[in-house]
């Protein structure tokens, strides 16, 4: 049964006539009595009575009739929501985000526009399309973009150690386009009663001008660099294995040759830095700004990087809301000036080891890149 059958059988029933019907339907009438007579076989029953001057419906016909009309309709509104979604007009996102990638960001990235601030304006411009927030690990966001639960993700990465254009930590991998939102180095903090909490030289908590990253003379800032080795043998709170700082801090320790020994786990940065506060162990981070009882110390050697990308699947065309809201996301987050340009790369299944991540970020990408402007 083809939906042009159940058109046709309407047309004639609507008119009386297989002559009118064709010739609105700008049909032969001998093509629409056959469509008709291959519509009726398949029904196992005749939709006409032919014998009178005029055609009319038999008790099957009226009975199909309605129905006929149903499903025509239903098709209509098909193509109508299919335009729609086409049009922008209707639509839906998964959208994934890392714990810690802030709907409101934080003081010290200026006039970094937030994700609720950037989601807002783009449903002004289309108020139709919907989106589904989902908070994960960037290794469990990557697979579930992988396996198409995902459309679109905010995800935490290591930046990678080289610093050169298309090095970015993932891009040994194939599967889905990168596009680079923010790059920040880690620090380290702890309570200042700590052993590391105290520096020497003129950057130390004590002397003046020292600060942290949010600004100059922010009480319990320590300025004076801590190398990375020093971190061997204290005890470390950090994210969950899977999640970019997490991986971006083995990276830097392996390179140290310091063997990870982290005590505490939280979802983000901000329950990192209260940890810490509170002498549950050094936490490695963004700089947190001011926190009672936290002293802040930059690393050296290697310094850890940890950066905030888009990430959405290559291997078919994105929905046209998706598409829409990256292009938007783009435009609102256009990133690094070495790193504007979407690059390949694989979601690793599951958590991938640390040693993995560690090599594809030190190594330069074989990937070329076209201009992301």
């Amino acid at each position: 049964m083809e939906l042009r059958q159940l058109q046709y059988f309407v047309t004639v029933a609507q008119h009386g006539s297989f002559t009118r019907a064709a010739q609105l339907l700008h049909l032969s009438q001998p093509g629409v009595s056959s469509q008709i007579r291959q519509l009726e076989r398949e029904l196992g029953h005749p939709l006409f009575d032919r014998s009178g001057r005029t055609v009319r419906l038999t008790p099957v016909g009226e009975a199909v009739l309605p129905h006929a009309r149903a499903a025509l309709a239903a098709a209509a509104a098909a193509r109508r929501t299919a335009q729609e979604f086409g049009g922008l007009r209707r639509g839906h996102v998964r959208l994934g985000m890392v714990a810690g990638a802030a709907l409101t960001p934080p003081a010290e990235l200026g006039t970094f526009p937030g994700l609720a601030t950037t989601l807002a304006a783009f449903r002004q411009e289309h108020p139709g399309i919907d989106f589904s927030l989902t908070e994960d690990t960037t290794a469990r966001m990557l697979d579930a973009l992988r396996d198409g639960r995902l459309d679109l993700a905010v995800v935490g990465l290591p930046a990678p150690a080289s610093g050169r254009e298309g090095d970015d930590g993932w891009s040994a991998l194939t599967g889905l386009a990168l596009h680079t939102v923010l790059e920040v180095p880690l620090v380290a903090a702890c309570a200042s009663e700590h052993p590391l909490a105290a520096g020497t030289g003129p950057g130390s908590a004590d002397s003046p001008g020292s600060g942290s990253g949010a600004g100059p003379g922010v009480p319990g800032a320590d300025r004076s660099a801590l190398p990375v080795a020093e971190l061997a043998g204290h005890a470390l709170v950090s994210t969950p294995r899977g999640t970019g700082l997490r991986t971006a801090l083995e990276c830097a320790l392996a390179e140290a040759g310091v063997d990870p020994a982290v005590g505490v786990e939280a979802a983000a940065p901000p329950q990192l830095a209260e940890l810490a506060a509170h002498g549950l162990g050094i936490a490695v981070l963004p700089d947190p700004g001011p926190l009672p009882g936290l002293r802040v110390r930059p690393l050296t050697g290697p310094v850890p990087r940890v950066r905030i990308a888009l990430t959405w699947p290559t291997g078919q065309p994105a929905a046209p809301p998706t598409a829409a809201l990256v292009a938007h996301l783009r435009r609102a987050y256009p990133g690094p000036a070495a790193a504007q340009a979407p690059a390949p790369v694989q979601a690793p299944a599951g958590t991938a080891a640390p040693s993995a991540m560690c090599s594809s970020a030190a190594a330069p990408s074989s990937t070329s890149r076209s201009s992301g402007k």
